[in-house]
């Protein structure tokens, strides 16, 4: 069997990894990273878009951003539509901070890039279409992660392990089910989501709060944009035709944004369940879980990319720690810390939800709850000062 030593294995070649990778090369350490899939299904993939400022900063730093800085948005406030009016929230004027647009597959695609231009100069070495990856000796003096790869079976042995390869990754897998403890609330609806090279509706993001649902009208670039009605989470794409979403989208919008709505075919649409979920702890042994291996929120706070990051900054400010100083405190210390701004996220996330959708079998006293609540925020600066400041990010602890 062919092995390979390094001192970090990384599970999964996503934007969580592929940052990790390369920020630990940066620092002198060495990694493998393992990918199942193969790299033109990573550059295709659709995902989100909404960069708190921490995370443009790390992208930058990790000499990423080139091109990022270039074409991205910057946002300085989110509308909210409910009851017939819009309100708008200064993010800058009241949290001092904006927000930018870039799509999370073109992070991807920036990432692959600066990786086969120079990983191998910085100890970095990226396999794809790994096979049947396992984790093994994870409270051993070395762990290590085996896979198969064209028909043979193949290692990695390693000082630590990085686990950045999503919900449905097998990392999590890997801690014994009397350590983990999972917190998890599924929502009782989706996101239908419709991708067009149409102008966006707005320049800036708006979420709708409708009698028929909620939508969110959103955009990749100023020619590219990114829709999304609420419907049962059993919604089958089958059934909506481009004209028809384009028609409901138009029905939710405020009626101002309807009339400028520009239409076109569909790039891509899709159904997006809505969940909440937490893995504790975050680290067993010398195994270390980033991103959606170990915490998922609902798109609505726009926070599952923004927390794997730092999740990811964590992680490279304990390993340096370790190999620099041969400090284990921060290893130690590395699941509390990140945990303390997941729950954080997790509850803006909760509460943006719970603001702006329709809840299948509300009573009249929970809808009449949620209109209070829509216009105490309409009416007070501190409201909309506590939404501002959760949105761009909070500071890293």
């Amino acid at each position: 069997m062919q092995i390979t030593r390094t001192q970090i294995g990384i599970v999964g070649a996503g934007p969580s990894g592929l940052l990790l990778a390369r920020l630990l090369g940066l620092a002198g350490i060495s990694a493998v990273v393992l990918e199942r899939r193969d790299p033109e299904y990573l550059r295709s993939r659709i995902r989100a878009g909404l960069l708190e400022q921490g995370t443009v900063d790390a992208l930058v730093a990790a000499g990423v951003g080139d091109r990022l800085m270039r074409e991205r948005l910057i946002h300085d406030g989110v509308e909210l539509a409910f009851g017939g009016r819009r309100l708008r929230i200064d993010l800058q004027g009241l949290a001092g901070k904006s927000v930018s647009i870039y799509g999370q597959s073109e992070i991807q695609k920036d990432l692959m890039d600066c990786h086969a231009a120079d990983g191998s100069r910085l100890g970095t070495q990226v396999i794809y279409e790994a096979e049947d990856v396992t984790l093994h000796d994870l409270t051993g003096e070395r762990a290590r992660l085996q896979y198969r790869q064209g028909g043979e079976t193949r290692a990695v042995d390693c000082d630590f392990i990085a686990g950045c390869d999503g919900f449905h990754g097998v990392s999590r897998q890997a801690i014994p089910a009397d350590v983990l403890r999972t917190y998890e609330k599924v929502y009782p609806f989706g996101w239908l989501g419709i991708l067009s090279d149409t102008p966006p509706v707005s320049h800036e993001l708006i979420y709708c709060n409708h009698e028929r649902g909620f939508a969110l009208a959103t955009m990749r670039s100023l020619t590219r944009s990114r829709y999304y009605l609420q419907v049962p989470v059993d919604e089958d794409v089958a059934d909506w035709s481009d004209d028809r979403f384009w028609s409901e989208l138009a029905r939710r919008l405020p009626p101002d944004a309807a009339a400028g709505l520009e239409t076109g075919p569909r790039l891509e649409m899709s159904v997006a369940p809505l969940r909440s979920f937490v893995a504790e702890p975050m680290r067993y042994g010398r195994l270390l879980l980033a991103g959606d291996a170990a915490h998922i929120v609902p798109p609505t706070g726009a926070k599952g990319l923004n927390l794997a990051v730092s999740d990811v900054q964590r992680l490279v400010e304990a390993l340096t720690a370790y190999y620099r100083a041969g400090r284990t405190d921060l290893i130690d210390g590395y699941s509390d810390r990140c945990l303390a701004r997941v729950w954080k996220a997790q509850r803006f996330s909760w509460w943006m939800t719970s603001l702006t959708h329709r809840f299948p079998g509300a009573i009249p006293f929970e809808q009449r709850v949620q209109a209070a609540e829509l216009a105490y925020l309409s009416g007070s600066t501190a409201a909309q000062t506590t939404l501002a400041e959760n949105y761009v990010g909070l500071p890293m602890e």
